[in-house]
């Protein structure tokens, strides 16, 4: 039995017990409703500086934009590049955060918009893959374009036949090898798919030289395969490349624009049925002062030949290409003031177009215009050449001789402040990043005087002129 003892016990228990829990649930109330208060008076965790503060920094950093270089500037010195150890810290070590309180947003955040819904100018580079397929050299590249250069989109070329020459088994090796680096410094990646496969091509169609498939689907097949091994990772896809020259599109049809354009048709509708946020390009053309309809159309005139067959319902960016001469980008064809010391004479001899880059794209954008559409174009390629410090020039490339390291570094970042002035341009990409070290810096190879990395792995002045170009450029979308 339980004595009357045991039960006032128990009874004085109980009451301690609530006496103790009814004291901590006060403290606990008192403890919330003070931290709350204090808290309530900090500022929003996001936005630490004042109105007036954030005009201040903002106003230090339009002070300090690097200026666009004078017309006549010195030559920039030009720093090692040194493979394959990091030039610079790029991405900050992961740390672990103690849980704090999040303001609730708001407003819903603003998705991502496509890449096809960007519409400024935007300025990328061609960067060839490293050949010894070293990710430490890979990444390399991609650092110095991304971190040091400002830009956020680079291109790619890959040849189909060399990817797929078997139907149906594709060697992924190479995009396999690009893609991580590009997703690593969150890069935009245009690739230009050109070359169909033996297997691919017409009947009786001469395969010593490039040409288009018998089946524009399967182009568009092998384009898919790309798309869907790598999705939301391709941002531009070029169809194609100079279709206008014998040498790159070599048909039993010969030199078609309405065939290119069933090519761009069909592979249009497959990008966009997988990928509709994709840039779909239209194939650049070569400038070209020969129009025999055999070996090459006149750009201009194919062009209309496309308009004509609609190619602009089929490709959100003309494709557009050119590498300067030895002329400045300020000049029109029918403007160019002669210089009797030059030693390539072809633009001071024979007034054409294709010697002009201003003229190629001024031309190309009023054929479009006169068509009714405001459709941009995507300049895949576009540089000058100098072999100053390469010791001489292959035949026929005479006029990287008559371009210096100076007049380099002028005239890209000058075509860049013309394209971003004419409002007609939407990406452009300069041709080429490192091309020089890939070919050991040979006269004979026609990449390697447009290369910004010139002999021992330094940065020609170019790379600094179009550095201080893009850090201005930058500076003035933020302001």
């Amino acid at each position: 039995m339980v004595t009357k003892a045991v039960h006032k016990q128990i009874r004085g228990f109980v009451i301690i017990w609530l006496a103790i829990t009814l004291i901590i649930v006060i403290a606990t109330f008192l403890a919330i409703y003070f931290t709350s208060d204090t808290l309530s008076n900090q500022p929003a965790s996001g936005n630490p500086l004042s109105l007036s503060t954030a005009d201040d920094a903002a106003e230090e950093a339009t002070e300090a934009a690097v200026a666009l270089p004078s017309a006549s500037p010195e030559p920039t010195a030009a720093p090692t590049l040194t493979l394959p150890e990091p030039t610079m810290p790029v991405f900050l070590e992961e740390v672990t955060l103690e849980p704090t309180l999040t303001p609730t947003p708001s407003s819903t955040p603003v998705p991502t918009p496509f890449p096809v819904d960007v519409k400024r100018f935007e300025v990328g580079i061609q960067v060839e893959a490293a050949p010894d397929f070293n990710s430490e050299n890979q990444d390399n590249w991609y650092r110095s374009v991304a971190a040091d250069l400002g830009m956020r989109w680079v291109k790619q070329q890959v040849r189909w036949d060399q990817l797929e020459p078997a139907a149906g088994e594709i060697n992924w090796r190479l995009l396999d090898f690009v893609m991580p680096s590009a997703r690593k410094f969150d890069i935009k990646m245009l690739l230009s798919v050109v070359g169909a496969p033996a297997w691919a091509r017409e009947p009786e169609a001469v395969l010593e030289r490039r040409g288009p498939p018998a089946d524009p689907q399967a182009y568009a097949g092998f384009v898919a395969a790309i798309l869907n091994r790598y999705r939301g990772q391709i941002h531009a896809i070029e169809v194609w490349n100079e279709q206008n020259l014998n040498r790159e599109w070599t048909s039993v049809h010969g030199l078609d624009a309405e065939k290119y354009v069933e090519l761009l048709r069909v592979t249009y509708q497959t990008v966009k049925a997988i990928e509709p946020g994709t840039i779909v390009v239209s194939g650049a053309l070569s400038p070209t002062g020969v129009d025999d309809g055999v070996s090459a159309v006149d750009d201009f005139r194919y062009l209309e030949r496309q308009i004509d067959a609609g190619a602009l319902d089929w490709a959100d960016c003309v494709g557009a290409q050119h590498n300067g001469y030895n002329i400045s980008p300020d000049f029109r064809y029918l403007d160019i003031p002669d210089d009797p010391t030059a030693i390539f004479r072809g633009p001071f001899i024979n007034r054409h177009h294709s010697w002009s880059f201003r003229s190629t794209l001024e031309g190309y954008a009023q054929r479009i215009r006169a068509a009714g559409k405001d459709t941009q174009l995507c300049v895949t390629k576009f540089g000058w050449p100098t072999s100053e410090d390469l010791g001489g020039a292959r035949q026929g490339f005479e006029f990287s001789l008559d371009n210096t390291l100076t007049e380099q570094a002028e005239w890209i970042p000058k075509a860049m402040s013309n394209m971003e002035a004419g409002g007609f341009v939407w990406l452009a990409f300069v041709w080429n990043f490192n091309y020089g070290p890939h070919a050991g810096y040979a006269i004979g190879n026609d990449n390697v005087p447009y290369s910004l990395i010139g002999p021992g792995f330094t940065f020609r002045p170019a790379y600094a002129s179009i550095k201080a170009w893009q850090q201005d450029y930058l500076a003035r979308l933020e302001s």
